[in-house]
């Protein structure tokens, strides 16, 4: 019995190392699926907060043309701020909210485009361009005196 057992575990010899060899490029692309998503789920919350805040500061402003250079201004602070580079940005604000008269609700809704290139990874076979968006609004004070 026991010289079988050798005999079948002597056949096994390089086993380990070949499965080895087989699974690595799978764990490694793992590895690179993992990388990216993480990088994905960053940029969507980055740029969901910077439209939160690009809404927020427009529904501050005075006028319907300060309301959208503020949103521009929040926007794109705040993704500087947050250390995402797009490599195209649109920010583009709704703030017909503004027309309404003293006493009615209105809200400014901002919506924010980014762009995010998956080649600064460096991962090999891992490249384009993921486009994310994200859209938020944000009450106008309601009774605040609103100049068109």
């Amino acid at each position: 019995m026991t010289n079988l057992r050798k005999r079948i575990h002597a056949n096994d010899r390089g086993a380990e190392t070949l499965e080895l060899v087989i699974l690595t490029p799978f764990i490694l692309l793992l590895i690179g699926v993992i990388i990216v998503g993480g990088m994905v789920t960053m940029a969507h919350q980055k740029v969901e907060h910077a439209a939160a805040e690009a809404s927020r500061s427009a529904s501050l402003s005075r006028t319907m043309s300060q309301a959208t250079t503020s949103a521009t201004e929040a926007a794109t602070s705040d993704l500087a701020a947050k250390g995402l580079n797009c490599v195209n940005l649109s920010i583009s604000t709704d703030a017909s909210g503004f027309r309404t008269r003293p006493g009615v609700r209105a809200t400014v809704q901002t919506t924010v485009t980014c762009d995010v290139s998956l080649d600064s990874l460096g991962l090999v076979g891992i490249s384009g361009v993921r486009t994310i968006r994200h859209t938020s609004s944000s009450p106008i004070d309601t009774y605040r005196e609103r100049v068109r």
